[in-house]
């Protein structure tokens, strides 16, 4: 069996001490190098030696040499200090410049309006980092999967992440193509919706998508059916245009549509409201300087597109 060694903080002092020494041959010089006495050196040599139960310095008054260990353990240390040099140096730059590969976690339908008008301004302003959007309309744990941040929905966040707010509260709207209401007509009340053809989401860990409403006080809930059933936002959308049914969305998602009169809304009076969306991650303390880049670029642009947006 393999013996146990546990490599410890006075043991890789020695192991930089004593690559010095070897790769200088003089107790003086590697002292001046490392800023400590050449009598300290020579006392943390002989405590990695005697650590490591072999002599790795051959001293004389004239010179220094090396033993066979003491060859062996300079040829493998070196490639290996090197690395945890390195690693080092990976990490501290971590610290202060923005770098490396941001991965950011987010619902497809909102990507075209609240992340398309900031990507160019971000990779300009940081060309050293990379940013990996994933599209995904579920309730992905960001932290084991390995995200920096995610995009979600107020009333979906956990109560342990930090929060950013993105986009003011809005409503929730039903919507169709014209052609649609031309054929079965527009609906009254929520309950009505029964009779139509509704276009349902499904999430990948809450199900069938049942939809919300308000009146007055009042908070209900509708099961609606219909022809499509999807998991992706912008298949709702696109069957939504053909007048295949009616949608459940965000009015942000549709109002482009809105606009120019490809889809309408109906029982606008029953709209239920949202807290808004949020950029969340873990905690503030492990906002490395990739990700407060981002969000400080973010909140610059929603600023400007909402200019009463108020943090959370």
């Amino acid at each position: 069996m393999k013996q146990q060694f546990t490599i410890q903080g006075r043991l890789l002092d020695g192991a930089v001490a004593f690559l010095e020494v070897a790769e200088r041959r003089s107790f003086r010089a590697a002292a001046t190098e490392l800023g400590v006495s050449p009598s300290a050196l020579s006392q943390t040599i002989k405590a990695l030696e005697t650590s490591l139960g072999t002599a790795l310095l051959s001293r004389t008054t004239r010179s220094v040499g090396l033993t066979e260990a003491g060859s062996v353990f300079l040829e493998q240390l070196r490639p290996s200090l090197d690395g945890l040099e390195k690693a080092f140096e990976t990490v501290q730059a971590f610290v202060g410049h923005p770098s490396g590969l941001l991965r950011l976690n987010m619902p497809r339908g909102v990507i075209p309006f609240l992340l398309d008008p900031i990507l160019d301004e971000f990779a300009k302003a940081h060309p050293d980092v990379q940013v990996e959007i994933f599209a995904d309309d579920g309730f992905t744990d960001i932290v084991a999967e390995g995200f920096d941040a995610g995009v979600r929905l107020g009333e979906y966040l956990a109560t342990d992440m930090t929060a950013v707010r993105l986009s003011p509260p809005f409503q929730f709207c039903v919507a169709g193509a014209p052609s649609y209401f031309d054929k079965h007509g527009t609906p009254a009340r929520p309950e009505d919706l029964r009779l139509h053809q509704c276009i349902r989401f499904r999430g990948a860990k809450t199900g069938i998508y049942r939809w919300e409403f308000q009146e007055g006080s009042r908070e209900f809930e509708i099961a609606v059916d219909g022809p499509l059933i999807v998991n992706d936002t912008s298949v709702q959308l696109s069957a939504a245009l053909r007048g295949t049914g009616l949608i459940y969305s965000a009015e942000p998602i549709v109002a482009p549509y809105l606009e120019r009169g490809a889809l309408k809304t109906v029982l606008d009076r029953f709209r239920s409201t949202s807290p808004g969306l949020f950029l969340y991650y873990p905690s503030r303390a492990q906002a490395l300087p990739k990700l407060r880049a981002f969000i400080d670029c973010m909140m610059g642009v929603s600023k400007r597109l909402n200019p009463s947006l108020e943090p959370r």
